[in-house]
């Protein structure tokens, strides 16, 4: 089960079968525990055998500010400071699943399920941070960023999307994202780019006519 913890991962899709839930859980659950000193594992024997999760939480009050018992630091730190956060997906279940997850990070959240109300969003509220997925309704997330870019927004930009080839990647960037994440995404690495933004300002990269 080398995967059943990864953002965005939902059981075995490639057997064909339908397969149900975000692929949020477990992801969650890990960093939550993981925020406790904790640890969390998982094991099988095999398919149909069923599937063992084993959490470990350290007894006791903490002992110092941040710090767990037992001199066991916590896997991350809150974020400096709460950030405007503008997450875009067409698929409505997994946009709020992601935005209960950064809430609970302790950020500010809006969501958008399409191009044309992302665009409009983004420049009314002017968020710090925006995740989008590239493949919206009426504009596709890569013309959603051009426009951003063109208008002047500095909001650090992260594609969060299926499309992981280089020239999908280097396209995203052209268009005025910042960074591009294929999923299943990496939690450690998304808190990474989500905390960056609350301390720094990214300058307004060139953008190439459309």
């Amino acid at each position: 089960l080398p995967r059943v913890f990864d953002l965005f991962v939902r059981g075995d899709e490639a057997s064909g079968r339908a397969v149900e839930g975000l692929g949020i859980g477990l992801a969650l659950v890990k960093r939550l525990v993981e925020e406790h000193g904790g640890s969390v594992t998982a094991r099988s024997d095999g398919p149909g055998q069923g599937s063992e999760f084993e959490v470990r939480l350290p007894i006791g009050l903490p002992t110092a500010e941040g710090q767990a018992p037992g001199g066991v630091v916590p896997a991350s730190s809150p974020s400096p400071r709460a950030i405007q956060i503008l997450v875009v997906d067409d698929q409505r279940d997994m946009a709020c699943s992601l935005a209960r997850l950064l809430e609970g990070w302790g950020h500010e959240v809006d969501i958008a399920a399409d191009g044309p109300s992302a665009l409009k969003l983004a420049l009314a509220r002017r968020p710090e941070v925006v995740l989008m997925d590239i493949g919206l309704p009426g504009m596709d997330g890569l013309e959603v960023a051009r426009q951003l870019r063109e208008q002047g927004l500095a909001a650090r930009l992260v594609a969060l999307t299926g499309y992981g080839q280089e020239e999908d990647r280097l396209c995203s960037l052209a268009c005025g994202f910042d960074h591009h994440l294929v999923k299943p995404v990496d939690l450690d690495e998304l808190r990474k780019l989500i905390e960056g933004a609350s301390s720094d300002r990214l300058a307004v990269p060139s953008c190439p006519p459309g």
